[in-house]
Order: C-alpha cells, then sequence, then structure tokens
C-alpha cells in the first residue's frame, strides 16, 4: 500500500483558510484534516477532539519536551502544535492528511517531510481582509489593527509555498485546492506504487507468450 501524501494549507487570518479547508474536505474523498492541539479556549460550538485537542499550558510544554509535535508555533499568544504520532500513522496506513496551519509550522513540517505539498492562501485585497476580520464581530478596533498587522506579515512568506492561491471567488478557489489535490494524487512516482499490478501486467509480458512485433 503507497503511503499517503501530507497536504499544508496556510493562510493569514482573513484568507477564508477554514472555510476553504471544510469545503474541500466535503469534496474529496481520502482526505481528512488533522486535528491540532491548542492551548487557547474553545470558540462557541467547537468540541474537543473534533475541531482541536484543547490543553493547558503545562500539558503542551510538557508535549514539546517529549517531541510528540511535528510542529508547534504560538500565534496571537496561545500555542497550537501537531502531533507527529498521529500524521505519521495515518499517511503510513495509506491515508491523506492535511494540517491547517501558520507559516512557522508549515516550514517545520517541511524541513521534517519534505514530500510535503504547501499552499499559501491569499485575500483579494488589503479591504477585503480588514472587512473579513470585522465581520467575524468577535474581536475590537484594537485587535483587528493587531491582527491586521500580523496577516500583512505571514503574508510576505507565500512564497516558500509549493501552491498559492488567491480567495476571491469561493467556489473558484475551492475547485483549485481540489485540483491540486487531484494533480498531485496522479503524480507519476505515487501512481507507480498505487498501480504497480496494472503496469506490471501491461509491460511485463507472461512466460509462456509470444510477442510479435509490429513494424
Amino acid at each position: 500500500m503507497p503511503c499517503g501524501q501530507l497536504f499544508i494549507v496556510s493562510a493569514p487570518s482573513g484568507a477564508g483558510k477554514t472555510s476553504l479547508v471544510k469545503a474541500l474536505l466535503a469534496r474529496c474523498p481520502g482526505i481528512a484534516a488533522s486535528v491540532s492541539h491548542t492551548t487557547r479556549a474553545p470558540r462557541p460550538g467547537e468540541e474537543d477532539g473534533r475541531h482541536y485537542h484543547f490543553v493547558d499550558v503545562a500539558h503542551f510544554a510538557a508535549m514539546i519536551d517529549a517531541g510528540e509535535f511535528l510542529e508547534h508555533a504560538e500565534v496571537f499568544d496561545h500555542h497550537y502544535g501537531t502531533s507527529r504520532q498521529s500524521v505519521e500513522r495515518s499517511l503510513a496506513g495509506g491515508s491523506d492528511v492535511l494540517l491547517e496551519i501558520d507559516w512557522q509550522g508549515a516550514a517545520q513540517v517541511r524541513e521534517l517531510l519534505p514530500a510535503a505539498r504547501s499552499v499559501f492562501i491569499l485575500p483579494p485585497s488589503r479591504e477585503v481582509l480588514l472587512a473579513r476580520l470585522r465581520g467575524r464581530g468577535q474581536d475590537d478596533e484594537a485587535t483587528i489593527a493587531r491582527r491586521t498587522a500580523e496577516a500583512v506579515a505571514e503574508m510576505h512568506h507565500y512564497a516558500e509555498a509549493d501552491y498559492l492561491l488567491v480567495n476571491d471567488d469561493f467556489e473558484t478557489a475551492v475547485a483549485e485546492l481540489a485540483s491540486i489535490v487531484a494533480a498531485t494524487r496522479l503524480a507519476t512516482a505515487r501512481q507507480r506504487e498505487a498501480r504497480a499490478d496494472l503496469i506490471d501486467s501491461l509491460l511485463i509480458a507472461p512466460p509462456d507468450s509470444h510477442t510479435t512485433a509490429i513494424v
């Protein structure tokens, strides 16, 4: 069984990353999102183990010391991390895995797992980015200003990814994200493993066969 493919999706706050990932997972079978650990409190509607593994700072620090994270980073005063064992187990079982992480985490994962494919998502304009941040209705203006400044800093790392998407029209962006998954799955190296029996049956003649050259 061929190993699964690891996909990394990164974006600044306000780019619509979470909505795009949710739509992608609904559209593409055979790929699942890794559930990250975080020290932040659950938001309304979030469930432990489904959206995140919610842990306290001491627990998170212990996991770092034990080398249990594939990547971890501090974002907006909270810690986020991806379980290395969980991801590697899924990949070894042939399942594709998607990591929805920031650029810092993406850099760490690419260093450890260079076969991962990474995507960076940009908003169509600074104005749209600001409108999306305000549209959440969760933050005051000071927090929005801070998030905007940090988003601009994050966007400077777009060129580190393998693919770049602009989330202007949502359906177009989802289709483009799905096309990256499809193209990666169709790469010759992966297809050679997945379809080894077919390729052998097409290329290797049975011992008792008689082939006739066609001129």
